[in-house]
């Protein structure tokens, strides 16, 4: 079960919560709201999802939030910020903290909870992908179908974002300007094409009221936009994200806006996004009508985004291109951590696979049974790996026994998949017919 933290002593908070989570039986709830205990927990049991409660006075949230930022490769999955007002919301919102998911008043938490964790479950792979980083298929593809509303945009957008980041496919700039292309063009989708608000009409209601979330709500219930919807799909290979984004709407001229016809005045309240977007992302295109538009970047390669914390003041090692490693039967028991490059491994003289950044380790086994090495590791390309003594990783371990843990069920779970796959296999040949020997 996923495991969601709420830290709050606000009843209104807690009892959404508890409303809400039974009707999800993939969830296990908790309740804290005293800060030493939250951060505890959060250390040792890892939950997926925290509830971090603005509103409850006796907790200090940025406290929590600090704990949580200064290791990121532990605290993975994503935070929903609960606070008072819109004023407490864009101030948290500035921040563009990496581990924030949607930040929300407590009304709008109220309204909206039951929701998310919909959402949350519906797309648990790229949420809870964090704690064991599986071999990733080589493509992944899909699409995603979502209602008018700013919510959903900046929920579907951040998580995408940050799957991918999580995942080492981008690094800290393009995470950023990513996000902020996906927002433009899924906030234009909704505005100007499915809801048709004119750049007139727009500027109008802005001027009058700073913000147009208002409009955009009166707008979606009304009955020729009601039904219409967004959908944002994606492509992503080893090398290149991709992400199209479609509305139901009638289409613009998208011409003389990308292909710099018109350009908006550095003044104005709004429409300069497309040309930001330019100078963001590596293709931006348009298909002729003008209601969908495709975005692609290109994916950084065999680097890490996290380094553990606990890890930084160990020894850096390079390796160039065909550098040993390791040795098979060598008597050696260091633990290294791949920060990056690609590593093959070979039994004998056979390769038997390939490891890079998302597989964290090199050198576990012998590590964890003080035996020799069993497998020879090469190098491939500029390669950088983080070299731990056993000795030093065992008092790392005594001084922070939370990284124990985590160790214990990133090991646990990749002995879980390689259980069922075996049982898979096994399965599969019981199905076969065996041919008889003459």
């Amino acid at each position: 079960m996923k495991k969601i933290l709420t830290i709050s002593s606000n009843e209104k908070v807690i009892e959404t919560v508890k409303k809400e989570l039974p009707k999800y039986k993939a969830f296990d709830g908790e309740f804290l709201w005293e800060t030493l205990e939250v951060i505890n927990y959060i250390n040792y049991e890892l939950p997926e999802v925290k509830i971090l409660d603005y509103t409850s006075e006796n907790t200090d949230c940025e406290t929590i939030l600090s704990a949580i930022n200064a290791d990121p490769w532990l605290h993975y999955g994503g935070i929903i910020a609960v606070c008072d007002d819109m004023k407490k919301k864009q101030e948290i919102e500035e921040q563009q903290d990496k581990n924030i998911l949607c930040v929300l008043t407590l009304s709008e938490f109220i309204q909206n909870f039951s929701r998310l964790l919909h959402i949350t479950l519906t797309n648990q792979q790229f949420i809870f992908h964090r704690g064991i980083q599986s071999p990733f298929a080589p493509e992944e593809s899909g699409s995603i179908t979502f209602d008018n509303d700013l919510l959903d945009i900046h929920f579907y957008s951040t998580f995408l974002v940050s799957y991918l980041y999580n995942t080492n496919r981008i690094n800290a700039e393009t995470r950023v300007n990513l996000q902020i292309a996906l927002s433009e063009f899924l906030n234009n989708a909704l505005e100007h094409g499915n809801l048709e608000i004119s750049y007139a009409e727009k500027t109008a209601y802005m001027e009058e009221h700073g913000d147009i979330v208002t409009l955009i709500d009166q707008k979606r219930r009304e009955e020729k936009y009601k039904d219409r919807k967004i959908t944002l799909s994606y492509f992503i290979t080893r090398h290149h994200s991709t992400f199209s984004i479609t509305d139901d709407g009638d289409g613009f001229d998208w011409r003389k806006y990308l292909e710099g016809k018109e350009e908006a005045q550095a003044d104005e309240l709004h429409g300069r996004g497309i040309n930001l977007s330019k100078d963001m992302i590596q293709q931006i295109a348009y298909n002729d009508k003008g209601n969908q538009v495709t975005l692609r970047i290109r994916n950084q390669l065999d680097e890490s985004n996290y380094i553990p914390g606990v890890m930084k003041t160990y020894e850096t090692v390079t390796f160039k291109d065909k550098d040993v490693v390791c040795r098979e039967n060598e008597k050696t028991n260091d633990l290294y951590f791949i920060v990056s490059g690609k590593y093959a491994v070979y039994s004998g003289r056979k390769l038997v696979s390939v490891l890079t950044p998302n597989d964290m380790f090199i050198g576990e086994m012998s590590f964890l049974l003080n035996d020799r090495r069993s497998a020879t590791i090469l190098a491939s390309g500029n390669c950088r790996l983080i070299r731990i003594p056993k000795i030093e990783f065992l008092n790392m371990i005594r001084l922070n026994p939370h990284y124990g843990i985590f160790l214990s069920k990133m090991l646990a779970q990749r002995l879980f998949e390689q259980t069922h796959k075996t049982k898979e296999l096994i399965e599969k040949l019981a199905d076969t017919d065996v041919p008889k020997l003459q």
